[in-house]
């Protein structure tokens, strides 16, 4: 059974851009949101604790991209970056800070949460990670391991909540696959996708058509630029591919304008539009 969970969000300037501390219920971790420009500033000492952090920030393409790391003193390390940044060591620029810190962490735990979590968000695929050392072969005790697993669950909700998705996958696995699965057959192209929480997910295994035609929207050809390197030389999809639209995904996978009402269907049969009439 699956039970509720609250989450205290307290703005501590009383402003949702400033700095921002989240807990969530029965958990001794804590979240702080604090904007680049507070980071030297800010002198609570609850930052100058031992944790892990994430940078959010958008590259040259306007793709969303995270740096995860972890220190002893967290706030030493975040002013250390904005150092590098200033003397050109460090190529991006992060405008958020979101520390996660928890009673009795240690050196070994946060080296092991920040490789945790570097794994999950290269899995997950939602933002370019631009951590690129972690410390892999972090030795702690199993009841160390067990306890961290379930800060990183935790860690998941909160960080979820204050509006960063770069944990979550993009197709929730489920017991019954084929449940809510819905399938797309144009031309050469059969594909798989799913209907989620924040658009319209093409599985991994997907196959598109070779060639688009004229009517081809112009999203859907910037979006095969876009997901080049997820599409193999069969016209696979080696990732799971997230539109906004069940229309984007199929012009995505067609090749042309289409539907994505009429061309998505169930394993019945159903098409889309009818699937949940009002």
């Amino acid at each position: 059974m699956v039970y509720g969970k609250s989450i205290e969000l307290f703005l501590v300037n009383g402003s949702a851009d400033s700095l921002v501390t989240a807990e969530l219920s029965n958990w001794n971790g804590k979240a702080i949101r604090i904007p680049r420009t507070e980071i030297a500033s800010c002198n609570r000492t609850d930052i100058t604790q031992a944790g892990v952090y994430f940078l959010f920030c958008k590259q040259d393409d306007d793709t969303e991209a995270v740096y995860i790391g972890e220190s002893e003193n967290i706030k030493e390390r975040l002013v250390q970056h904005i150092r590098d940044f200033n003397a050109d060591k460090e190529k991006y620029y992060w405008n958020t800070a979101v520390i996660f810190i928890g009673s009795d962490l240690n050196k070994s735990l946060i080296r092991y949460l920040e490789d945790r979590f570097v794994t999950i968000a290269k899995q997950c695929k939602r933002y370019t990670v631009l951590t690129k050392n972690t410390y892999s072969k972090t030795v702690i005790k199993e009841s160390q391991k067990a306890a961290m697993e379930e800060f990183i669950d935790n860690v998941k909700i909160v960080i979820n909540a204050l509006g960063y998705n770069v944990l979550e996958p993009k197709a929730q696995p489920e017991a019954d696959d084929t449940e809510n699965m819905l399938f797309m057959n144009y031309g050469s192209a059969k594909a798989k996708g799913k209907r989620t929480s924040d658009g319209f997910v093409v599985l991994t295994g997907s196959t598109i058509n070779a060639t688009t035609t004229k009517a081809c929207p112009d999203s859907a050809i910037k979006n095969r630029t876009k997901y080049e390197k997820s599409i193999d030389e069969n016209y696979t999809l080696t990732d799971d591919l997230l539109f906004s639209s069940p229309s984007g995904a199929a012009s995505f996978v067609g090749g042309s304008a289409l539907s994505g009402n009429e061309l998505w269907k169930d394993k019945n049969g159903t098409k889309l539009k009818d699937i949940d009439p009002v």
